[in-house]
């Protein structure tokens, strides 16, 4: 006992209170009752880092270092690991608090991140490995860029809309451009607007396009590319789609079972429960919603009855066969589901949710058929 108490007080917990300019530094020593103190302000340098570790590591203490994920990213734990350091990147949603407390200093924060670390109360997010990082910045440039598309689009039929313009039908085909070619109007700036919006929706669909293109050649080399091919097998989920939702969601074999991957999405009910009363609440959402919303989205083509499709066959073909029986299961499963909730009355997004959740399950069980690539 003596020994386990000993080699407990030679580890030292670091909170890391971190800025683009610098990082507050607190420092809780091992034991419940160990000392924590204020360490300092330091450059958020790796020279700065590297000294930090090597004056605190002295006579053999293990560093267990901590901070919160946030837009600095992961390259301070990349190094303090690669050092041989313990470091983990903290959900900052999952940070308990103490209710009343209304100070908040960096200071305090690293202090905070320090005692609670020690306590073993800080729950730690997936850290991605530069390749997968890549990847999922490129998704997510995509998805801004599908977002620029949406907002250029909305303001040009805002003009269209202020100046009496309606089309009446199918927006944003060839017969739409031609109508628009087509429009007159009594000032003669309106011209130049007009011309302006359409050009910034162009440029918008062709940044589009590129990434898109960047993502499908991007593939290959990837390690999650055979997670990404087996997802495909599914209906919603073809190129684009699966390989947004492998590139937030990483390496599904971290969940033990679906209901860990629901709840990280944030699609199950919320609950307060109290002695003999149960209420459940709206969804968590938690986690990340980027998928969630993906998830979402993918729901909604399973209001239409069970089949596969010419472009879903050719996806499914080089497929084994077991992973195409887990797609065509949740296209049975998930299709009636929808239509026996629509039947009951419940409102459209609380379908598409439930249905959501249950998709997330059958792509737990489709990844864990196909392991990732060797590399």
């Amino acid at each position: 006992m003596h020994r386990r108490r000993v080699l407990g007080d030679r580890i030292t917990y670091i909170g890391l209170d971190v800025h683009k300019d610098g990082i507050v530094v607190a420092v809780a020593e091992g034991g419940r009752r160990g000392e924590v103190r204020e360490y300092g302000r330091i450059g958020n340098t790796p020279a700065a880092l590297q000294r930090l570790a090597s004056k605190l590591g002295r006579e053999g203490v293990e560093l267990r270092f901590c901070y919160e994920a946030g837009p600095c990213g992961y390259g301070i734990q990349r190094q303090l690991s690669a050092h041989g350091h313990e470091c983990i990147v903290v959900a900052p949603s999952l940070i308990p608090k103490r209710p009343g407390d209304r100070v908040k200093t960096d200071r305090r924060d690293a202090a905070s991140l320090a005692k609670l670390h020690r306590a073993g109360e800080l729950t730690a997010v997936w850290v991605p490995d530069r390749r997968h990082e890549a990847m999922r910045d490129l998704v997510r440039a995509r998805l801004d860029a599908v977002r620029a598309l949406r907002r250029a689009r909305q303001q040009l039929s805002g003009f269209l809309l202020r100046q009496g313009c309606h089309y009446g039908r199918p927006a944003w085909t060839k017969l739409h451009r031609r109508w628009l070619a087509g429009l007159r109007f009594e000032q003669a700036v309106h011209h130049i607007v007009l011309e302006d919006y359409i050009a910034a929706v162009e440029a918008a669909e062709a940044r589009r396009d590129r990434l898109t293109a960047q993502i499908e050649a991007m593939l290959p080399d990837w390690t999650l590319a055979p997670v990404v091919a087996a997802l495909q097998t599914m209906r919603g989920m073809a190129l684009v789609n699966a390989a947004t939702l492998v590139a937030e969601l990483g390496d599904l074999s971290r969940f033990a079972n679906p209901r860990q991957l629901m709840a990280y999405l944030g699609l199950v009910p919320s609950e307060h429960s109290s002695g003999a009363s149960v209420k459940h609440g709206g969804l968590t959402k938690a986690g990340n919603s980027a998928a969630r919303r993906l998830l979402i989205e993918a729901a909604w083509t399973y209001r239409f009855p069970a089949r596969v499709s010419r472009e879903l066959r050719l996806r499914q073909e080089e497929q084994p066969r077991p992973i195409c029986e887990i797609a065509w299961k949740a296209q049975l499963r998930l299709c009636a589901r929808y239509r026996k909730l629509a039947r009951s009355g419940k409102p459209a997004n609380v379908v598409t949710a439930a249905i959501a959740r249950e998709l997330a399950g059958f792509i737990w069980a489709i990844a864990r058929c196909q392991p990732p690539a060797a590399g």
